[in-house]
């Protein structure tokens, strides 16, 4: 086994960036700080999407949601899944004669498009159920002589179905996948939580944030489990270890959302052989960068071209391996290293319809809010929970004589600009980490909106995002009728039924239309 290139896949559920070697002093994650320690942690790592079955979609496709067709949640009456010609860890895996497995949370669909050998699907919150687990599956490995590649995830630290619980204690500690009980947590107190700088200071969020540090602080422990595992049978040395979150964590202005606190999470990376430990790297690393590095990591230029015997149509993906920069530490040229990432939302649940797209660099974020004129909608777990009760009731009621109701406030975010928002945003993350101060009408900004609207535009046309609007409808799928047919779309984001038109004025011109590459218009 020692020549061997496996991967361990660690995929936390709703885990913000919330660790000890993330710089939040509260929390104790022994294990995950000595991973850290021992490899790279990348502090500039971006998931798509803020939703879990969309996120988890394109870390197993290396594709955005609007391409691999996991448009929001998985499981119930939302339904949504990846498309079946859509390429996938599994299958990738599989044709290289790995050993391919999948522990605890998936969280994707359907089975057919993710065919993991070992398929141990479990919501428990007993991590020592997931190591006993992972134990069986890499003992078949040694046995077998073959390369692995495992998913494991975990439950934690995502909610449970109280409204201000994380599984620490109620039936869902104690359920019929296993039983939390002599899982040693610390015991966390109200008055010693740190408060992100993205949501206000209630009594209510200091009682979550205690239980949200305890499944953080249980995760952690199953963290340092795994690891043990693959000590004990001499795995760790031909290892690639990654672990990384899906969202950010489960509070308004974060998960659902595409601001920082929603998608920029924890990528830790073990990389057997690294010459640097301790390594924090600053370069920007989208989660589509993940299957093109486990496929680098495999096999080189070889794996990452590699094809399924499926339809061979799936999208040509866009990511890259990070794995010749994970020992940087500094910023790297442009040349060498990307210097943005893309990120896409259509939906959470079904009933939480919210198209989005962004564009982040190293200095600026351009949000393109594509149903702008919906309100920003309440994820079900945030709406219920007694965080969310605790804000909305944070301030007195209007007086009776007409007076104006003082502001609620999420962080440094008003209600009104959290559930309101243009069709577009722009921020300068050096000035506004939160983002918070919308600059796309400032003229002195006119430049950047422009070039990053552009930049995000084209990333549209090559991944064929059927959401790329112009007068409200879609100029994708819209394209061969722009090409051949003689259509004009007005050059603008929304339908004006006030100068409903396109016969004066300036056009989204045929020449510049991009016909779709994967059979986009099978939609139309």
């Amino acid at each position: 086994m020692a020549d061997h290139k496996n991967v361990l896949l660690m995929v936390a559920d709703d885990l913000g960036l919330m660790l000890g070697c993330y710089d939040l002093d509260a929390i104790q994650t022994p294990n995950l700080d000595r991973l850290a320690a021992s490899g790279t942690r990348f502090t500039n790592g971006y998931a798509s999407t803020a939703s879990c079955s969309g996120s988890r979609s394109t870390i197993y496709t290396g594709l955005h949601t609007h391409q691999n067709g996991q448009y929001g949640l998985q499981q119930g009456w939302c339904h949504f899944q990846t498309f079946d010609h859509i390429e996938t860890t599994p299958q990738l895996f599989n044709t290289l004669g790995y050993q391919t497995g999948i522990i605890g949370k998936v969280h994707v669909g359907p089975r057919t498009s993710y065919p993991w050998e070992w398929y141990a699907p479990s919501l428990t919150r007993d991590v020592r159920q997931n190591a006993a687990e992972a134990g069986k599956f890499l003992d078949k490995a040694v046995e077998t002589k073959r390369p692995f590649h495992l998913t494991v995830g975990f439950r934690d630290p995502h909610r449970d179905e109280s409204r201000g619980g994380f599984g620490n204690d109620g039936a869902d500690a104690d359920g019929p996948d296993g039983d939390v009980r002599g899982i040693d947590v610390p015991n966390y107190k109200e008055d010693a939580v740190q408060i992100p700088p993205f949501i206000t200071d209630v009594p209510e969020l200091r009682t979550e944030l205690v239980e949200y540090y305890k499944a953080i602080s249980r995760l952690d422990t199953g963290v340092g489990l795994l690891l043990d595992e693959l000590e004990k049978r001499g795995l760790a040395d031909s290892t690639l270890v990654v672990f990384i979150s899906d969202n950010g964590a489960p509070f308004l202005n974060s998960k659902t959302t595409l601001y920082d606190a929603g998608v920029r999470l924890p990528l830790i990376v073990r990389r057997p052989g690294g010459d640097k430990k301790g390594v924090v790297n600053p370069n920007m690393v989208s989660w589509v960068d993940i299957l093109p590095t486990c496929l680098d990591w495999a096999g080189g230029e070889t794996a990452q071209t590699v094809t399924t015997l499926h339809t061979g149509q799936a999208p040509k993906r866009l990511g890259k391996s990070f794995l010749s920069i994970v020992d940087a530490s500094t910023v790297l040229p442009t040349e060498q290293w990307q210097q943005h990432v893309f990120g896409s939302h259509t939906f959470h649940e079904v009933q939480n319809y919210w198209p989005t797209r962004f564009l982040r660099n190293h200095r600026y974020k351009y949000h393109r809010n594509i149903a702008w004129r919906l309100d920003f909608p309440f994820a079900t777990d945030l709406y219920v929970s007694l965080s969310w009760e605790g804000l909305r009731n944070s301030v007195q009621a209007a007086p009776d004589d007409g007076g104006d109701t003082p502001e609620v406030m999420i962080g440094r975010r008003r209600l009104q600009s959290y559930v309101f928002r243009g069709p577009e945003e722009l921020f300068d993350l050096d000035e506004d980490p939160e983002e918070v101060n919308n600059l796309a009408n400032e003229p002195a900004y006119a430049g950047t909106l422009n070039a990053m609207r552009a930049q995000l535009e084209d990333w549209q046309y090559q991944t064929d995002d059927v959401w790329l609007f112009r007068d409200g409808v879609s100029a994708i799928t819209t394209a061969r009728n722009q090409a051949l047919g003689g259509l004009k779309l007005p050059d603008r984001f929304d339908f004006d039924p006030k100068r409903p038109g396109n016969a004066v004025g300036p056009h989204w011109a045929p020449t510049s239309v991009k016909a779709p590459s994967t059979g986009a218009t099978e939609f139309a």
